[in-house]
């Protein structure tokens, strides 16, 4: 089903822009700009929040009302910015996504913030194309990126370049991906493979494993015979840690290869669960997340204001406003096309400063960290701006 919808979408991607000007049926005309939806900044401007609610799982529910709450947040920040923010539940299913997606844009909606699910952001996105309405989605698979849907979650990408970066500026440039041979551990692979092919580093071995107990105990081994057969001084692992990443990690150590001998990167956030920092085999490795301090602040106030934690992706709902309002503010009618959304100076996130790509994909601005002694040190702070201006 991915793949069909995928393709079915980047099929608009190559000439949906012929299409804008039309209308679905049994949906009012959108004013449209060259690429977008125009609105009316003198007026609440219509913004449709699709959460995965309805879906008769408790789960979904919580991160539905974790997303709402965050999404409003954001516009009691704005301060003079009127955003009509209209929420629609998706129960979670692609199916029911682009139906709903149409009727937000019959209602006026002239942006879209979610849905969560790639399928369904993907559904949305193909339901809105021919009218030129925007889709920040709040997935994290590139996949689906692209036309008039954008993602908002961190990519592998985004993580992958940052570490490999600040890895070669350490002297360290001969990269060997370890990877589970999975769908997340493949992509994970690719990602890592590109940022090292744009940073004149080298990559000296690719190693791949089974997802396993006994398969990581095999592998290991092979991993570190293979390690400093390459003269490999920095091992990326794809892993994650409700993975093997924990058990990886110390089989490795075990035979005697410690990130003292080559630095142990991770492509996935290694403080979460906060039990993972007292690992042995996690201790020097290093991995990226958004700015310590300000993703806290942003959690400290949706306690104050809601009464409990927001939901780990919570803050994209924010971050969607965030962008949102920053342009609205403006005053241009065409601030929420495509154009506008891709500027090059991007817009301030609740864990730093972030932008849109052209090709639907963002760039976020991540710290480096050390596991050290149990604890999270930053060892490269996240940078705080793009340059030039729009926020």
């Amino acid at each position: 089903m991915i793949a069909v919808l995928h393709r079915a979408r980047k099929s608009l991607g190559r000439f949906g822009l012929a299409l804008t000007a039309l209308a679905l049926a049994a949906c009012d005309p959108v004013g449209m700009t060259s690429t977008g939806p125009a609105i009316d900044t003198s007026a609440p401007v219509p913004v449709a929040l699709m959460v995965p609610g309805a879906s008769g799982q408790q789960t979904d529910q919580l991160l539905a009302q974790s997303l709402e709450n965050a999404a409003r947040l954001a516009i009691a920040d704005l301060g003079g910015v009127a955003i009509d923010l209209r929420v629609y539940q998706t129960s979670g299913q692609a199916a029911e996504a682009g139906a709903i997606a149409q009727r937000a844009v019959a209602d006026g909606a002239r942006v879209i913030l979610g849905p969560v699910f790639a399928q369904e952001a993907n559904a949305t996105g193909v339901a809105v194309a021919a009218q030129g309405v925007n889709v920040l989605s709040f997935s994290n698979n590139t996949d689906i990126a692209g036309a008039n849907v954008f993602v908002l979650g961190p990519t592998f990408d985004n993580t992958a370049s940052r570490l490999v970066r600040y890895a070669a500026a350490q002297g360290q440039r001969r990269v060997m991906i370890v990877h589970e041979r999975t769908p997340a551990g493949e992509a994970g692979r690719a990602a890592i493979a590109r940022a090292v092919s744009g940073t004149g580093s080298t990559l000296v071995s690719t190693m791949g494993y089974a997802f396993g107990q006994n398969e990581v105990i095999q592998a290991a081994p092979q991993i570190v015979a293979n390690a400093r057969a390459t003269g490999a001084d920095a091992l990326f692992f794809t892993a994650d840690t409700a993975g093997s990443l924990p058990l990886m990690t110390q089989m490795l150590r075990d035979q005697g290869l410690s990130p003292d001998q080559a630095r142990y990167l991770g492509l996935t956030r290694w403080d979460i669960p906060q039990a993972t920092l007292a690992l042995p085999g996690v201790q020097g490795g290093w991995f990226a997340l958004p700015d310590p301090a300000l993703y806290q602040a942003f959690q400290a106030r949706y306690q104050a204001a809601y009464g409990s934690a927001p939901h780990p992706i919570a803050g994209l709902a924010y971050d969607g406003i965030a962008a949102v309002g920053a342009l609205i503010r403006s005053g241009r009618s065409d601030a929420l096309t495509t154009a506008s959304l891709t500027q090059s100076a991007g817009f301030a996130g609740v864990g730093g400063v972030f932008r849109l790509k052209s090709d639907g994909t963002n760039e976020r601005a991540l710290a480096v960290a050390e596991i050290r002694n149990r604890q999270v040190v930053v060892i490269d702070p996240a940078q705080r701006s793009f340059g030039g201006s729009g926020f």
